[in-house]
């Protein structure tokens, strides 16, 4: 059985990629389990960017292939932000009231936005490869269900926001979901049986 490493201790992030890459026979580590604690500094300008510093430096510490992603809110109104900038938008638990406030007075017409996340995976050989997903919404007026985290609350998928949806509704529709299913094909093609 393969290994990979998932550059990332968010159990959350490692259940869901477990349950899509278990079935092709692969084991995915968090980079604890992987023994490895590296952190780099994310200071590229795209997502895919910063999934591959993330992946190159788990690489170089293990050894072993890697997935990393990066992702984040990109609203068109804003001209693509917060984009990579997503996570220091605003302190953590203020991103939601923040994007509402800078939000206020666009009218609906103009608040379409998309969740986009970039995959890199680092094979055994040292070799990049990147997917990439998307899914398209738009920003609500106000916070809406307890699910989810970050951006849900006001990121609309239809009428409901993200935040509303269940963890199953969501993933197989969001932009994480939509680019690890171009990783698993990839991945298939590689290791399949």
């Amino acid at each position: 059985m393969r290994k990979i490493v998932l550059a990332t201790n968010n159990k959350n992030k490692l259940r869901e990629v477990r349950e899509i890459l278990t079935p092709l026979g692969i084991t995915v580590l968090s980079q604890q389990e992987a023994g490895t604690s590296v952190n780099p500094e994310e200071n590229g300008t795209t997502f895919a960017a910063n999934a591959e510093i993330k992946a190159r430096a788990v690489y170089e510490a293990t050894g072993l292939p890697v997935i990393a992603d990066d992702s984040g809110l990109c609203v068109d109104a804003l001209d693509g932000a917060p984009g990579v900038y997503s996570a220091r938008f605003a302190p953590e638990g203020e991103v939601c009231d923040k994007l509402l406030s800078v939000m206020a007075e666009v009218p609906q017409e103009q608040r379409s936005a998309k969740f986009v996340s970039a995959i890199a995976l680092i094979d055994e050989y040292g070799s990049l490869t990147v997917c990439e997903g998307e899914c398209h919404g738009m920003i609500g007026y106000e916070k809406r269900g307890t699910n989810g985290f970050g951006y849900d609350p006001v990121f609309m998928y239809g009428d409901r926001s993200f935040a509303e949806l269940s963890a199953d509704e969501k993933n197989a529709v969001s932009h994480r979901a939509n680019a690890l299913k171009k990783l698993y094909d990839v991945l298939k093609e590689r290791y399949g049986e």
